[in-house]
């Protein structure tokens, strides 16, 4: 009789961090084909599609590698704070081609989700559901229509000015 070895195939895995990354990727792809915002001036632009909401992107900053922008609905304003509901703070890196939500409101801020001071895995995965969320959010906006061919940029609205707790900064906005 024979005797079977049994074999275990070992099969590459990625940790969140690396999973993270791979959202940032893909979220880079993603924004990249919708508004190309590497090309667009510092400023605001409204997307307008017939039978879809308005997005209002704000371009607030370019560097010589990165880009900081806004994305928020026009006229979806949190009943409680006045914030756009919802919105989301990017980081566009040109040269490493990724794409980071550093902040999201939907609802409610960071401290709120996660707390003031939270563990490092907390705030792994806090990045995780927001940087997910932008993902779905951006692949929403595209199959309503939205992208280079709907945005217009807007000149007698300045970007916003981006938004500081009370509290400080945000732990995901620190390196």
């Amino acid at each position: 009789m024979s005797q079977l070895v049994a074999r275990r195939l070992k099969v590459p895995s990625l940790s969140r961090f690396g999973w993270l990354m791979a959202l940032y990727a893909e979220n880079h792809s993603r924004l990249l084909r919708l508004f190309e915002p590497g090309d667009l001036a510092v400023g605001a632009y409204v997307s307008r599609v017939d039978d879809a909401l308005d997005l209002r992107l704000d371009v607030i900053e370019r560097h010589a590698y990165t880009s900081e922008l806004r994305m928020a609905y026009v006229g979806l304003p949190d009943p409680v704070t006045g914030e756009p509901d919802p919105s989301a703070y990017l980081r566009l890196y040109r040269d490493a081609r990724q794409v980071e939500a550093t902040h999201c409101y939907v609802g409610r801020r960071w401290q709120d989700a996660i707390g003031m001071f939270p563990p490092p895995a907390e705030v792994l995965g806090h990045r995780m559901r927001m940087n997910t969320f932008l993902g779905k959010w951006l692949q929403y906006l595209a199959e309503r229509g939205h992208g280079v061919a709907t945005l217009r940029p807007l000149p007698s609205c300045p970007p916003r000015p981006p938004v500081l707790s009370s509290a400080g900064s945000s732990p995901d906005s620190t390196r």
